[in-house]
């Protein structure tokens, strides 16, 4: 099963989708809480495959809570869920180390797919923020970095996570098996000094790597 924890200040919406995780056979849920303030502990006692954060919270932001996970969890992925489609708010979410990026507004049953799209090594964007990834990824290129000392397959395989492939696509499109997809994406994020696919992709696009 799915361990997903939810960090939401909103106790409507929190306490429906609780009710919601913790009545589904396809999740373990860890927890509700109103505050990431206790996020790192909240890892230490049980470990969640995937968070869903909001942005706006009291004590600190999801993005901030976001970097925090991320730079001592870099496996659990983290899903973001909120009202705001602004560009900044997108991108410093996924500079962060988010792995997907939904709006509230999203039916229940898109953010279930999501949670499995994310565990599964994908990332999730409502239709209208896939657009301003889209529209960030047309803009021209700057000229390509070459001192990352990427290998070949490195960059074929940052290229797959720009396209948005999974780990699994990735392995089979490369004829290499997903243990190999990992130790590659390791090296890459260590080359890139990142944390994250999100991040990696960014930087990808920013430097004109691929």
């Amino acid at each position: 099963m799915i361990k997903v924890a939810l960090y939401e200040d909103n106790l409507t919406l929190r306490t429906s989708l609780a009710h919601l995780l913790q009545s589904s056979e396809e999740f373990e849920f860890l927890g509700a809480y109103e505050s990431p303030i206790e996020i790192l502990q909240n890892c230490k006692n049980a470990l969640p495959h995937v968070i869903l954060m909001d942005v706006d919270m009291p004590l600190m932001n999801g993005i901030e809570a976001t970097k925090l996970v991320k730079e001592q969890y870099e496996n659990v992925n983290i899903l973001i869920l909120t009202v705001f489609e602004d560009r900044d708010k997108l991108f410093s979410a996924l500079q962060a180390g988010a792995s997907g990026y939904l709006l509230k507004k999203s039916k229940i049953i898109e953010i279930i797919e999501a949670i499995h799209e994310i565990y599964n090594g994908g990332s999730p964007m409502t239709p209208a923020i896939a657009r301003k990834v889209l529209e960030f990824f047309a803009q021209p290129k700057v000229v390509k970095n070459t001192e990352n000392n990427l290998s070949d397959r490195e960059l074929d395989i940052l290229k797959c996570l720009v396209d948005g492939d999974s780990y699994k696509m990735i392995a089979s499109n490369c004829y290499i098996s997903m243990g190999t997809v990992r130790s590659h994406i390791n090296n890459i994020y260590k080359k890139l000094h990142v944390n994250s696919k999100s991040e990696a992709v960014v930087k990808a696009l920013k430097d004109g790597l691929v």
